[in-house]
């Protein structure tokens, strides 16, 4: 892990100044807040108590809005997958204040120093968040899978469940690595990899560039990449079975809200091989993008360079909702099937109208009149709201990587050459993990270089570098 920390307390180091630039809301109308209270008292109805199921979450640490529990085991020759949902359909009233101001926000934005949540807090980290110890409505997912991974039956349906403890992704790989899993996931160790090959076969793309995150120091921020650990990859594999089931559901009855990304043409797969043919690492003909992704060693230059290169793979990510005629693009290139939103909804939108449609297909009801009014919408909502979070998450990334590299004009760094044009390229520095431009002639792809901080402007957001 690469990381630098700031330890200092000025005011600009805030992110005030990109949340008014984005028109971020710092509050939520009188009328919302009071809705939403009223629904923490209000009865979850007549559900099942599945208490007894021991459910875990998995989370990054001091996670409070926490929209899945899970409970894997194995039963017989297969397994046996618990995963429940926070309920949102229990505390949100369709044309409501609340539901209303939800919709205008599409998702929770994250910054540093505080998020603009989907929902109150009230429900995002109180009454409808599966906290551990707590009896809560939820939407419960059972997957009874064979000896391969595969689902040999779904059901979903609403039930009062209860976490039985909270955790992290560290802890819980520290569990593995030490040989002593909670039991709830014991089983994780072997589900994972199974959904994983499955994953493979598909076809699915998958792409380990480095993720930076802000965290807080003190009075300031540092800022680091963490690798992916396996837990992380298994406990997404549960969330990618759901959303395919979901889908599967939706497209049996002609009804949904889909999230879709077109296959990769002929022509972006031609130019990656053109890639890792140039950076002399060899792609076997008869070897897909995903699986020949999914090989590389994430640690290497080439890798980091032909991740980034691939990105152009998975262009044109969007939402096909539809009410009686199947849309033209029913699939996910990243992950090989058709696909949806379903396992967020304390933090993103589309999933509790996806959730609604799924337990009413499964019910064997008609979509309520307001569900189907408003999958139409979901589309443009959805796309406005993945736009603006992008944006304030650049724009967030962009400030940190200018101030903590400021003051420091004219040092020299390495660097590995992700993707270069004729005077430009994109270069990762892994300390301080920043991503940025650096100036040079048609600068070697997949290599490591030394490169000159010429600008660190933290006002302007600006980071640049030339090649020495």
């Amino acid at each position: 892990m690469a990381s630098l920390v700031i330890r200092t307390g000025r005011a600009d180091l805030s992110f005030d100044g990109v949340r008014t630039e984005f028109g971020l809301p710092s509050s939520f109308p009188a009328a919302v807040l009071a809705e939403a209270e009223a629904a923490v008292s209000r009865s979850a109805g007549d559900r099942p108590d599945l208490t007894s199921i021991p459910l875990v979450t998995i989370d990054p640490p001091g996670a409070k809005d926490l929209d899945q529990a899970l409970c894997v085991r194995k039963s017989g020759d297969g397994f046996v997958v618990h995963y429940a949902i926070a309920d949102l359909g229990a505390f949100v009233t369709p044309g409501g204040a609340l539901d209303t101001e939800v919709r205008r926000r599409g998702q929770t934005i994250y910054l540093p120093d505080g998020n603009v949540p989907l929902h109150p807090t009230v429900l995002s980290e109180g009454a409808a968040s599966l906290l551990p110890g707590v009896v809560r409505p939820a939407v419960l997912w059972t997957f009874t899978c064979t000896a391969e991974g595969v689902p040999s039956d779904v059901e979903v349906r609403r039930a009062l469940v209860r976490s039985t403890a909270q955790f992290d992704y560290a802890s819980v790989q520290q569990t593995f690595d030490a040989g002593d899993p909670h039991p709830s996931v014991a089983a994780l160790a072997e589900f994972g990899p199974l959904r994983r090959a499955l994953a493979l076969e598909r076809g699915a793309i998958e792409l380990h560039l480095p993720e930076q995150e802000v965290e807080p120091d003190g009075a300031g921020w540092k800022l680091v990449t963490r690798p992916r650990a396996a837990v992380d990859a298994w406990n997404a594999e549960i969330s990618l079975m759901t959303g395919m089931a979901a889908a599967s559901i939706m497209l049996e009855a002609r009804a949904g809200v889909l999230r879709t990304l077109p296959d990769p043409d002929a022509e972006a797969v031609a130019a990656l091989r053109k890639s890792a043919a140039a950076l002399r690492v060899d792609w076997p003909s008869d070897l897909s993008p995903g699986a020949f992704l999914a090989g590389l060693d994430a640690s290497t230059p080439e890798a980091l360079a032909l991740f980034t290169d691939a990105t152009r793979l998975l262009r044109g990510a969007g939402y096909s909702a539809f009410d009686g005629t199947v849309p033209e693009v029913t699939t996910h290139a990243g992950v090989a099937a058709p696909y949806t939103h379903v396992t967020a909804p304390l933090r993103r939108l589309v999933d509790r109208f996806a959730t609604e449609v799924c337990l009413a297909v499964t019910a064997g009801q008609e979509l309520p009149s307001w569900l189907a009014e408003a999958l139409p919408r979901l589309p443009s909502l959805m796309g406005a709201s993945d736009s603006l979070a992008a944006k304030v998450e650049r724009a967030t990334l962009d400030q940190v990587e200018a101030q903590v590299l400021a003051g420091r004009a004219g040092q020299e760094f390495d660097a590995v050459v992700l993707r270069a044009g004729d005077d430009e390229a994109e270069v990762f520095v892994a300390a301080p993990p920043v991503l940025a431009k650096c100036a040079g002639k048609r600068l070697p792809e997949g290599e490591r270089i030394r490169v000159r901080l010429d600008e660190a402007d933290p006002a302007g957001r600006r980071v640049r570098f030339t090649a020495v």
